[in-house]
């Protein structure tokens, strides 16, 4: 460790104990990377705190050192979002996870940041409420993490994503001060530019949540379809009849293969796609609402369908589509879970170019996706140990999303930019729009510390012009300071 890295580790020590500091080389590389493990970055130092106050200290310290800093939940991202510094220090949440107010009056829970997305769910149903908010990992990802990532879930398509059920946020400043973001109110919506900004504006010590109340009702099937086309007509028809389910999901064939492998979800053989769609609400609505869905996929070709009776088999329909994209690594020894957004209308078109991307390329490609909003999770399999295998599935990977962007679409809907795809957002916005996001920025962390080097294609200088710059940046080919 260099000299000044080591003077701050003391300090940090000095803080928080030394059972809460790590420089261990060995125990540093459990920190390497997040739930994307094709970036990794050892930190110098990881830390981990109990208390916002500790927070703000470790940040000031980072601050009059000139080190750079990252905050880290349960590491489940998928973008490199979290992805740590080789000279700097990884501040770890996970150790803040205490829920520290349930009013149900308010409907609402205060938590700290390390608090598992379903630990909140669990502990307000007995009162007839819940978070709604779910990623497929709700069951390890943390609450503080979904505020980074705006994450969304299977019933993004009904209740939103995480930033429609925040309230207010505490969060420490990059000059390592407390600070509450409110909700609503006169002046600007400061909690609305911090939630999803992936680390880059400060650190959440403290959210408060909305709770939701649980449905009168739940009614979940399972369609079988021959393709994924075929499945993709039924979407288009339930969406067109003016129907909102609470979730729409779909996996295509080789999916549902690695969903058998790993958790034996049993859904029918043969399928070529099949469509998950849950509505929920008053009784009456929802019988209405369902057999009109149940009319749709029949007549859009379905020749199985599945219609839970109880919680048990519901959570039995629901097992393959949640552990998708862990099953992968039962038929893959590598794989990038990538995330692109398109209009609903143009499912089939780029499924089908996908299709043929997998073909041309002989890179195997397993979609999983938000049917209902258009929110595709294609899964692009490679061999690590063949060389340029990584390499070809990258590009097959930035071709989807190239896909989705000429059909009107965008690079990510719920997994962030990071560093996995900071290189594809000039493909989406010009430079104006970019200088206008990085003078953002500048206004809560003009030393550029904060989780540097994510979001953002090229680093901008807080101080520079604004507009379309000519010539290289002064900080090209200096990847050491960033």
């Amino acid at each position: 460790m260099e000299a000044g890295l080591a003077v701050l580790a003391a300090r940090l020590e000095g803080l928080l104990g030394a059972a809460r500091v790590i420089t261990d080389p060995v125990r540093l590389r459990t920190y390497e990377c997040d739930g994307l493990t094709n970036h990794r970055s050892t930190p110098a130092v990881v830390v981990l705190p109990g208390t916002a106050e500790q927070i703000a200290a470790i940040v000031r310290e980072c601050a009059a050192s000139g080190v750079p800093y990252v905050a880290r939940g349960s590491g489940t991202g998928l973008s490199g979002g979290a992805l740590p510094r080789a000279d700097g220090v990884l501040i770890v949440t996970s150790r803040m996870r205490r829920i520290l107010e349930i009013d149900i009056p308010g409907q609402r829970a205060v938590v700290e940041p390390g608090v598992i997305n379903l630990d909140v769910t669990r502990a307000v149903r007995p009162y007839g409420y819940y978070f709604a908010p779910d990623p497929s990992s709700q069951q390890i990802c943390s609450v503080g993490g979904n505020v980074a990532e705006n994450s969304g879930g299977a019933h993004c398509l009904k209740y939103g994503f995480t930033a429609h059920h925040v309230l207010s946020c505490e969060v420490v400043t990059p000059d390592g001060e407390i600070v509450e973001l409110p909700a609503g109110g006169p002046g600007y919506d400061l909690l609305g530019v911090f939630v999803g900004a992936e680390g880059t504006l400060g650190i959440t010590t403290k959210i408060t949540v909305r709770l939701t109340r649980v449905p009168e009702t739940v009614q979940t099937l399972l369609a079988a379809f021959g393709s994924i086309e075929a499945g993709g007509a039924a979407v288009s028809a339930i969406i067109g009849a003016g129907v909102v389910p609470a979730a729409i999901e779909m996996m295509d064939a080789l999916s549902i293969e690695a969903a058998e492998a790993a958790v034996r979800c049993e859904y029918p053989p043969g399928a070529g796609a099949v469509l998950i769609v849950e509505l929920d609400g008053p009784e009456p609505e929802v019988a209405a609402q369902f057999a009109e869905v149940e009319r749709m996929c029949r007549e859009a070709g379905a020749f199985e369908i599945r219609i839970a009776a109880d919680d048990e088999e519901r959570a039995l329909i629901w097992k393959g589509r949640k552990s998708a994209f862990a099953a992968v690594g039962r038929i893959s020894p590598a794989y990038i879970v990538q995330d692109g957004v398109i209009p609903r209308t143009s499912l089939p078109q780029v499924l089908a170019s996908i299709d043929a991307l997998s073909a041309e390329s002989g890179v195997r490609v397993a979609n999983v996706f938000h049917a209902g909003d258009g929110n595709l999770h294609p899964l692009v399999l490679f061999d690590d140990a063949e060389p340029g295998a990584e390499e070809r599935a990258e590009a097959v990977s930035g071709a989807i999303l190239d896909l989705c962007i000429e059909h009107g679409g965008s690079i990510t809907g719920e997994h962030g930019v990071g560093v996995d795809k900071s290189r594809y957002m000039t493909r989406m916005f010009t430079d104006a729009d970019l200088d206008t996001m990085q003078m953002v920025r500048c206004g809560f962390d003009p030393d550029g510390l904060c989780n540097p080097g994510k979001v953002f294609p090229t680093p901008r200088l807080c101080g520079e012009v604004p507009g379309v710059r000519r010539g290289a940046h002064p900080y090209e080919g200096k990847a050491d300071l960033f």
